[in-house]
């Protein structure tokens, strides 16, 4: 967003069906035919073994209906369910998951998540509504009509928490659909917030720019490597030695990425100087490789900006692209904010730009767990970009600040120029454009519901496209098929020039007990210092609660205790952790870090939450 950049530091401041084996067979009955003896039987004995043979039947039946009582016939029928998914279980080789490792061929069987989808368009969500026209690069060539594009291979996600096998947080918000910046569970009793350690980062001067600490969006990313690969790492002894160790990987704006026992704070390895301020949470390989692609949100003393392609072995940059792009229809400028993501399956790097470009690289990737080498030879790479109808030089800027979502083979993102987008990967035609009103910076969210997929996502306040003032911000239920609106919640909100209002952060959508309910941070709703934590119900927009505090660019996480019982973590603009209730609103702890900002949000692994500030700390915060 480039309302920041004017103000860099302000002192006060995818579906194959698994082989299914007949199962519950027909028993066949068959009565054999008997030899009967012929003889005569007295009257008496005649009638005398009727009355016998009655009362055998009726006292049968008896018992047979006093069982079914006492057992249920419902039960019944889940032993003879249970028993025949066991033998499902036995016989079915199920396709390998995209993630997974490439051993396991055979799975557990699980009940398929996948749900109908099938996006398409209505008239008020017609690309050419708010698209003037899309162009497609091929290894360079512009392609002359972009109908003739198709995928080597089809890109197919699955659901997000089947992105990655990887135990941590490998993208921001966690996966493909952006919904769980979390690992596993936080256990609170105390619901208190308890600064464990700080560690110290630094500022980065550029012209008349200078960027400090972790700005927005800032997350960390967090891995516990298997000990396999941390022999080959250029990590100390004492973090190789630890089996439970949690690194945090942290991209900041002093050019820096820092590397950090989760429970400790202690350097696991040196920082990497790679020269860039780094804005974006950057990602790991969902595959569980050691690499890091984390893109520069601003131009340095080394030059444009650009995104780096890390090996974590040995901290390498094996490849770098973006920088002055030619195909971009903004310039030489070329910043990266966004989270890429990679499908596994075909080996493709995904990562939209500001630069108005969507790349789709093909990695050719190479790893060896047990030498520890590593190479990366990139090769077809597909780039293809947009012009809105409102765009231009002055407002309504193409370009994405957001991270996509992906699910299938449809790719979701807001842009700069107040277009929400839904991408067929495989074509790479538009499907639908929803207005979004302004300059978006929230990433959308995706979340299934009652079998059906929508996304939650919201916008900021550009000062002067709509208003010098105050302008409307809604938050919006969007049908992911159609681009259709299911509702909106309106917020009246300010802005600054440079410091802008409305919604900078990503929706936390409620899952276990918080699952009737989505969070959001609104800056500047009364003036330009205040802000709440909205949550409002998912079935209408209503507004169940809200937080007031100070304004907050950070994106809510909800955490769980192992029960389901849910907190939502959020940090504001005065440098305050704060923790509450997730169904009642209720302020159960905050923790003031910092005297600045904090633009950053984190993440959390069981009990432990990771954020960093402007004034230059990264902190470490267990949940009691």
């Amino acid at each position: 967003m480039n309302q920041k950049r004017k103000t860099p530091f302000r002192e006060n401041g995818h579906k194959e069906k698994s082989a299914r084996p007949e199962h519950l067979q027909k028993a066949i009955v068959q009565e054999r035919a008997r030899k009967r003896r012929s003889f005569r039987l007295k009257p008496q004995v005649k009638i005398g073994g009727i009355i016998i043979l009655v009362l055998l039947l009726v006292l049968s039946g008896s018992m047979i209906f006093l069982s079914g009582k006492k057992t249920g016939s419902g039960n019944a029928r889940e032993v003879l369910s249970a028993k025949a998914e066991e033998t499902k279980v036995e016989k079915t080789k199920v396709k390998k998951t995209k993630g997974k490792k490439k051993s396991k061929d055979i799975v557990e069987m699980k009940e398929s998540k996948e749900i109908p989808f099938e996006p398409h368009c209505v008239d008020s969500t017609r690309p050419e509504n708010l698209i003037s026209y899309t162009n497609i690069e091929v290894d360079g060539n512009i392609l002359e009509n972009v109908a003739d594009y198709k995928a080597d291979a089809d890109i197919s996600f699955n659901i997000g928490e089947d992105y990655t096998d990887a135990d941590g947080i490998v993208t921001f918000r966690g996966n493909s659909f952006r919904d769980n910046p979390t690992h596993g569970y936080a256990n609170m009793t105390s619901f208190k917030l308890n600064k464990l350690w700080s560690a110290d980062t630094g500022s980065l001067s550029s012209g008349s720019a200078v960027w400090t600490g972790s700005g927005w969006t800032g997350q960390p990313l967090m891995r516990k490597w298997p000990k396999e690969v941390k022999a080959h790492m250029n990590m100390t002894e004492k973090a190789k030695a630890d089996d439970e160790l949690v690194e945090v990987i942290y991209a900041c704006m002093d050019g820096y990425v820092y590397f950090l026992d989760l429970k400790t704070g202690e350097k696991t390895r040196d920082p990497l100087y790679l020269g860039y301020t780094f804005k974006g949470a950057g990602a790991l390989d969902p595959r569980g490789y050691p690499i890091m692609y984390v893109g520069a949100g601003y131009n340095s003393n080394e030059g444009t900006a650009r995104v780096f392609v890390v090996n974590l072995l040995d901290c390498s940059v094996m490849y770098t692209f973006g920088d002055n792009d030619e195909f971009s229809l903004r310039g030489s400028l070329s910043f990266f904010d966004g989270s890429a993501l990679v499908d596994a399956e075909t080996d493709t790097l995904i990562y939209p730009g500001e630069n108005g470009i969507m790349y789709l690289i093909k990695l050719n990737t190479q790893y060896d767990q047990n030498n520890g080498t590593l190479s990366i030879q990139p090769g077809k790479t597909v780039k293809w970009r947009y012009y809105g109808t409102r765009s231009s030089t002055e407002s309504f800027w193409i370009g994405m600040e957001d991270s996509v979502a992906i699910y299938k083979g449809y790719a979701f993102m807001t842009d700069n120029g107040g277009n929400l987008m839904c991408l067929n990967m495989n074509t790479l035609q538009l499907v639908w454009v929803q207005d979004t009103l302004d300059d978006s910076n929230s990433t959308p969210v995706l979340e299934i519901e009652n079998g059906h997929l929508y996304l939650y996502v919201s916008t900021s306040f550009r000062l002067g496209w709509r208003s010098y003032d105050s302008a409307t911000i809604p938050i919006w239920k969007i049908d992911a098929e159609t681009g259709e609106i299911i509702w909106h919640t309106d917020y009246e909100c300010y802005t600054d020039d440079g410091v802008s209002g409305g919604v900078q952060s990503t929706i936390a959508c409620g899952k276990n007990s918080l699952s009737d309910y989505i969070y959001v941070t609104v800056s500047k709703t009364s003036d330009n210092a205040s802000g709440v934590l909205a949550c409002l119900k998912k079935s209408d927009g209503s507004k169940a609660w809200e937080d007031s505090s100070s304004y907050a660019w950070s994106s809510p996480v909800c955490v769980y205790n192992e029960d389901g019982s849910g907190k939502v973590l959020y940090c504001n603009s005065t440098g305050d952790i704060r923790l509450l209730d997730g169904k009642t609103g209720k302020l159960e702890d905050t923790v003031s870090v910092s005297e600045g900002v904090i633009e950053a949000s984190p993440a959390v692994y069981d009990n432990y939450a990771v954020v960093g500030t402007r004034d230059c700390k990264i902190w470490g915060i267990e949940l009691q």
